[in-house]
């Protein structure tokens, strides 16, 4: 019997050789893993399309499939694109069924991929002597934003570090050069700037440009090293696989407790209730979108 297809969904991105990475990582957790069909699409920007991968599985006697979002955070794709995403696939392939699994981080497991790129950094010099910007992307949720002041702290506990302060590239403050100038006036000597994101691409370029200009401008006094992306290590094939086994076993449900499409927070008070009206995404040709009429409760 068939097992339920692991579905892998990314976001997409310009950048060819972050999308290339994302089609390797689906390729090899398929060679691991023999006997269970694995797939992956993108919804929008890169291809392969999302609807062309689970065509293809389905077209292979596919039924059942997990989908594993491949993002660190749960913002807007994670809580609304990626579901209706979904949703469509089944429409188009009547008699299928879409466990929905939860977001990556942050993890144990990429928490020691973390450390261990802010090492690499570091080439063999104290931790004592260093303080680690953790860059995410960045988003106009603030639990997903909340979430990356966590994997900070989280990243800063029994490391040794002189500490982890975080900042976003898009969206959301503190920004790349603010997150170094508090860096520089809490009395670091030596910064780490980390890109808390799975795989290259141009937001992590626009990071490493940043941080770059921001080094080769006055104040001076700092040093500013650049850590590689998490990229596809062991630790988050292992961690695909566990959310896979979570969303087959499980009662799985996002974190609501902070969640603005549930708890009216200070300034997003008017995000309570509102439904969900997933973006176009132009590699999908027969989205159907809210100025058609339709649209998409959020209902994680």
């Amino acid at each position: 019997m068939t097992p339920p297809a692991l579905l892998l969904v990314g976001h997409g991105t310009r950048d060819e050789a972050g999308a290339s990475a994302f089609r390797s990582f689906v390729a090899e957790l398929g060679a691991a893993h023999p006997g269970l069909p694995v797939g992956g699409g993108f919804i929008e920007l890169s291809p392969p399309p999302l609807a062309d991968s689970v065509a293809a599985l389905a077209d292979a006697g596919v039924r059942d499939f997990a989908a594993v979002p491949l993002v660190l955070v749960s913002a807007g794709h994670a809580k609304g694109d990626i579901p209706a995403a979904l949703a469509r696939e089944k429409q188009r392939h009547p008699g299928t069924s879409f466990a929905y699994g939860r977001p990556l981080g942050p993890h144990p497991g990429l928490l020691a991929v973390l450390e261990r790129r802010v090492d690499e950094a570091l080439a063999g010099a104290d931790r004592a002597g260093a303080t680690v910007l953790l860059v995410g992307r960045g988003s106009t949720d603030p639990d997903a934003n909340a979430e990356v002041f966590k994997a900070a702290r989280l990243l800063w506990e029994g490391r040794g570090y002189a500490g982890v302060e975080a900042a976003f590239v898009s969206l959301a403050e503190p920004s790349v050069p603010a997150g170094l100038d508090r860096c520089r006036r809490l009395g670091a000597r030596t910064v780490v700037v980390l890109p808390y994101f799975l795989f290259n691409g141009v937001l992590p370029d626009r990071v490493r440009e940043q941080a770059a200009v921001w080094a080769a401008g006055p104040g001076g006094g700092t040093e500013v090293r650049c850590a590689d992306v998490i990229g596809p290590a062991p630790e988050l094939a292992e961690l695909v696989m566990e959310r896979y086994r979570e969303a087959l076993e499980g009662d799985l449900r996002m974190n609501c407790d902070s969640c603005v499409y549930r708890v009216p927070m200070p300034g997003f008070e008017d995000r309570v209730g509102r439904p969900q009206l997933p973006h176009h995404h132009p590699d999908d040709p027969s989205h159907p979108h809210g100025g058609h009429g339709h649209s998409h409760a959020h209902t994680h």
